[in-house]
Order: structure tokens, then sequence, then C-alpha cells
């Protein structure tokens, strides 16, 4: 008698051979699913799927913007100035554009898209713009290398696998996917090779692929050459019962372009006849090249060896300046610095606290300085300075370690140093003194954002609350509207959890805003979910409380802190009292 045939057993045996052959994770569907009993609940989770418009932030005005840049990027003023502005104007565009969507009137016909071109040096915080920007804004955000594409696409993929990898980070959100950014790095080297006898038709045929993107096109998600695709088209058909092939529209993708550009500067200075003649001329220092870069137009890029139907669909042009010693040195003193933040975190992990005096760092911006690479020379003169320290003490009981400009100048020798004296006073003295006066800046960055974030998390920061926060932030070395965030989901975590027991129970239970805190302190401490702890540590509580109302009558519970920091203990003592046996 043969084997009965185990539908489950099959579709795992399929699934594991398709993951193990084309390496990605891929799950077959019921057979026995049918389109019509499957449409149904397709259409309904459709129903309830959030618009991906809905999560972008419209409303915010070019100012607002340029601020927030400000916070985290150093110098570079007309550069966010002009990304901030164009940005803004593109994305009140696209809201424009769903509001006559949604009201089915005409939109404008014949607008460019603000496309972007940045020039400027390595290191100099170009792609970092463009991430704050798309994590602001709410946008998903792709980054591509110029190098890697061709027109006609091989191995390593085309240039609309950019657009694909949108609804990837979109999470498979088509909608939201359209309104992405798309940050094309080290473009400049699809210039054609200015001297090339004849057309350069492999750098040329990579922009002619770009043009369509970069204006209005749509790309088929499903690549027909693609195994997995067509089985996930089969598993699509299997569950909605449609046989339709989803594209994305390229209409309001921003594509923001960036490349060194080196010898660009030197077209420009020869079209404005500012160029020295002779052997007494001097070579154009960084300053004049970023000043000659300003005089940028159109034909310049041409000449470099783009064609111009490409420069046409990029209108806006911005150039970075070449950061000195003291930008290096003030990027260093940002608190949302995130090479400092990383070091922090890094030695954090096995219970060190870092600290940096302030001539350290202009040591190490010195030093970084020389490298000639801009910000990323930081995190190599950083780890140079640290690196036998993060070696050796998270083996000792050193737990705070002051970086000063000694340790800058000799590492290995400071470290033998703090090894035979490991608790010098004066050194741990000086350790604390940075660490009250950073959360002295801390607590004066929060009081001037706590109406804000009252509007914003609605829940009041009182005194206790904004050291909470203050505490957090520097415990877990993240940005103190990040640790606001988390305390705020620990709250509705909370309000949750009364609302549901309430109406479980019949009871009317709150908790104060000092046991929100006091369970926040517990859960971030010991890394747990807030509403899986109140699941587990309040078990009891519907028992107790239903007690409590059948001898009094009592309805109203107020949780103080006690109640989630002891809950076993809270309880006893609410119900021993009850009883009148004291507590």
């Amino acid at each position: 008698m043969g084997k009965d045939i185990d539908i489950d057993e099959i579709q795992r045996d399929i699934s594991e051979y398709i993951s193990k052959k084309y390496g990605v994770k891929f799950k077959v569907a019921a057979f026995g699913s049918t389109p019509e009993a499957a449409q149904d609940k397709g259409e309904e989770a459709g129903r309830d799927a959030k618009s991906g418009v809905d999560s972008i932030h419209f409303d915010m005005k070019p100012g607002e913007l340029k601020a927030y840049l400000d916070e985290y990027l150093v110098r570079q003023d007309e550069a966010k100035q002009v990304l901030a502005t164009k940005i803004c104007t593109h994305f009140q565009r696209i809201k424009r554009f769903e509001l006559n969507r949604r009201k089915k009137r005409p939109d404008t016909v014949g607008e460019i898209k603000n496309n972007i071109i940045m020039i400027g040096p390595t290191g100099v915080g170009k792609t970092f713009l463009v991430k704050l920007i798309a994590n602001k804004i709410g946008v998903p955000f792709v980054k591509g290398d110029a190098t890697k594409f061709s027109e006609t696409g091989y191995v390593g993929g085309d240039v609309e696998d950019l657009v694909r990898d949108l609804v990837h980070e979109a999470k498979g959100n088509i909608e939201l996917a359209q309104y992405g950014i798309i940050y094309l790095d080290e473009v400049d080297k699809l210039a054609a090779s200015r001297g090339l006898v004849g057309p350069d038709v492999s750098r040329s045929g990579v922009q002619r692929a770009l043009l369509k993107p970069l204006e209005e096109t749509e790309v088929e998600l499903k690549v027909p050459h693609d195994p997995i695709a067509q089985m996930e088209a089969v598993q699509e058909y299997q569950r909605t019962g449609k046989r339709e092939k989803k594209k994305i529209s390229t209409k309001h993708i921003l594509f923001i372009m960036s490349g060194a550009f080196n010898g660009l500067e030197e077209i420009v200075e020869k079209r404005r006849h500012q160029k020295g003649i002779g052997f007494g001329a001097e070579a154009p220092t960084r300053d004049t090249q970023a000043e000659q870069l300003r005089h940028l137009k159109a034909e310049d890029l041409i000449r470099y060896g783009f064609e111009s139907e490409f420069i046409g669909r990029l209108p806006v042009v911005t150039v970075f300046e070449h950061l000195e010693t003291e930008d290096l040195y003030n990027i260093l003193r940002n608190p949302k610095s995130p090479i400092l933040i990383g070091k922090k975190r890094d030695f954090k992990a096995y219970g060190i606290d870092l600290q940096f005096e302030d001539e350290a760092l202009r040591r190490i911006a010195a030093n970084a300085a020389n490298e000639k690479t801009g910000a990323r020379g930081l995190v190599s003169a950083v780890e140079r300075v640290l690196m036998k320290f993060e070696h050796t003490l998270p083996s000792t009981d050193i737990r705070s370690l002051l970086v000063t400009a000694a340790m800058v100048a000799d590492p290995a020798g400071e470290l033998e140093r703090i090894l035979a004296h490991p608790h010098d006073p004066a050194r741990e003295a000086a350790f604390q003194r940075l660490v009250a006066a950073e959360e002295k800046r801390l607590g004066a960055l929060i009081a001037r954002r706590v109406p804000e974030w009252e509007r914003t998390y609605g829940m009041p920061v009182a005194d206790d609350r904004v050291r909470l926060i203050i505490r957090h932030a520097l415990d877990r070395q993240i940005d103190p509207e990040t640790a606001a965030e988390e305390l705020q989901a620990v709250q509705k975590a909370v309000q949750d959890f009364a609302g549901q027991f309430s109406l479980r129970n019949d009871l009317d239970v709150s908790f104060s805003d000092s046991a929100v805190d006091a369970l926040a302190e517990k859960v971030w401490k010991e890394a747990q979910d807030p509403a899986e702890y109140l699941k587990r540590a309040l078990l009891n509580y519907g028992h107790g409380l239903k007690l409590i109302r059948e001898k009094t009558g009592r309805r109203q519970f107020l949780i103080p802190a006690a109640g989630v920091e002891n809950p076993e203990e809270f309880l006893n003592c609410l119900i021993q009292e009850v009883y009148r046996q004291g507590c």
C-alpha cells in the first residue's frame, strides 16, 4: 500500500530545494489554495493595508529640513540649503499630485523632476546627507554604484534593479516605493573619456539607460529570466486569483547623483578665461576649485563627457566643500557625531564608559586631516588611538576611560600607565566632570524640546522624566529624541495593557507616570519587551483585584511604581490591607 501524500511535507521539500539552490528564502503557497478561496482574503488584507503615502512627511518646510540637517552635518551650508529646498518642493508636488488624484482632477503636465547632482570630494557627507533626508521624510532609500551597471544588464544587475530594490526597502509597499529616493554614487565615472577617438559606448550606454527612469517610465517588478520571480507569480495567483504584472512608476522617484568630478573645475576655469598661463601659473587650490565649481554650467558637464539629454534630466547641481581640520574637529564635537557615538557603543558593550577631552578631539582631527579623505579619516584616526585599549581593557575591572591628548600622542605608553594605576583619582575626577558636563548639555537640549515632545508624544515630561531620558540616552548612546520615543513606546504598551486588562476583568485600571518610568527603567536594563513583562509579572492581578472588588466594591485602581517593580509584593499588600491584616 502506497504512502499517503502529505501536502505540507511536499511544500516544505520544494521550499527548501529552491532556497538552497538559489540562496534566497522562499515558501510555496498551499497547493490546495484556489483563486476563489484566496481572493476574499487577499482583498480584505488590501483594505487593511496602510497607504504608503500616509507615512511620508509631506508638510515639512525647507527651513525645517535644513535645521534638522544642521544638527548632524558640519559645514556644507549651501548644499544643505539646496537639497532641503528642492526635496521639500519635490514632495510638495507629490502632495498636490495625490490631492488631484484622489479628487480625480487632471495633474499639471510637463513638470520636470528636481533630480540632483552633488559634486564634492570623498568624505564630506554626501551619502550621509541623503540618508538623513530619506529617514526624516519617511521614504525608502537605495544606494547604487554607477560603475556596476550597464545599459543591458549583467550578473550584477542593471539600472532598473535600483527601482526594484526600492520595493524591497519599502517591504513590498509599491505605493511607498514609487515616492522613494535612489542615490547613485560615482556618477562621474559614467562620463565618456575625454580625448578618446570615437564614442565611449559603454559609459554613454549607461547614461542612455538612465534617461527613462530619471524622467518617467514603468519598471516590471518580476524579471522574466528570474525563476524565483516566476515561482512568486504562481504563488501570487494561488493566493489572490489574479494574473497581473506588477509595475512601479518612476514618475515621482527622486534621483540624486554624486561624484568627485576630478578635473571639472579646469573645464569651468577654461570657459571663464581665468586659467594661468606659463611656468609661473599656480595650480588651483582646493578653495579655488570649489569657487570655480560654483560657476558650473550644463555645458561644462557636457564637455566633461555627459550626454546633453542626461544632464537635462538633472536640473539641480550643488557643490560640497572640502573639509579642513577645524571642520573635522567640529564633526567630533557634534553630540550627534556617529563616529564617537559608535566608538562609545563599542566600549559600552564591554561595560566601559568612554569620554573624550577637547584637546584629544583636536589632535585626532589634525591626524585625520593628514589622511586627506575627509570625515572618513576620522574613523581611522580614532581607531589608531583606541585599538589597544579596546583589546586590553575588557579583561580588566576598569569601567571608565578618559581619552586625553597624551593618549592620542602615545596610545601604547598611556595604556601601560593606566594598567599600572587603573584607579587614579585625578583621572577619575576628570572623567566625572566630563560626564556632568554632558548631562548638563543634554538637560538644556531636552528643556528646549519639552513642549514639542509633550504635544507629539502625548505624555508629560517633568524633571524626573527628563533625568530618566538623559540616563537612557547616555547609557545607550542614542539621541535624546530617540530615548523619548522609546519612553513613549513603553507608555503606549502600558496603556494598551491597562485597557485590555480593564475590559477583561470588568475593572478600571491605570498606571501612574512613576509606574511607567519604573517599568521603562526595568525593561531597558533587562532588554525586555514591556508588554510581555506586564503580561507575565501581573499575571495574578486579575484574580487579586477581583477579590478586592468583591470585598469592598472598589472598581478603580491606580498602579504606582511599586506595582511594576515588585508586583507580587504590592498586590499582597493591597489584599492584606483589605482583610485588615496590616502591611
